[in-house]
């Protein structure tokens, strides 16, 4: 499951980061931002028209991020 499959208000946890196309930039910006391995994270909002997702990072952090970068998230429930 990815993080673009999370429905709006559940809780997972990051579970890695795929390189695709993006390469290893994609991954550094995204720990940068707090998304990285064990990390709670929590769909906010999303954007209609195929816009950006609103994601919580954590308890404080929210960031906003391309559908396209979410499907490289992957995730696991955080139960």
């Amino acid at each position: 499951m990815t993080l673009l499959d999370l429905p709006v208000g559940q809780i997972a946890l990051v579970n890695e980061v795929l390189l695709g196309s993006h390469g290893q930039g994609l991954a550094t910006r995204l720990e940068a931002m707090g998304i990285f391995p064990d990390k709670p994270v929590q769909i906010l909002r999303k954007a209609v028209f195929g816009g950006p997702l609103h994601i919580r990072v954590g308890s404080t952090t929210e960031v906003a991020m391309r559908r396209s970068e979410a499907a490289l998230v992957t995730i696991q429930d955080s139960n």
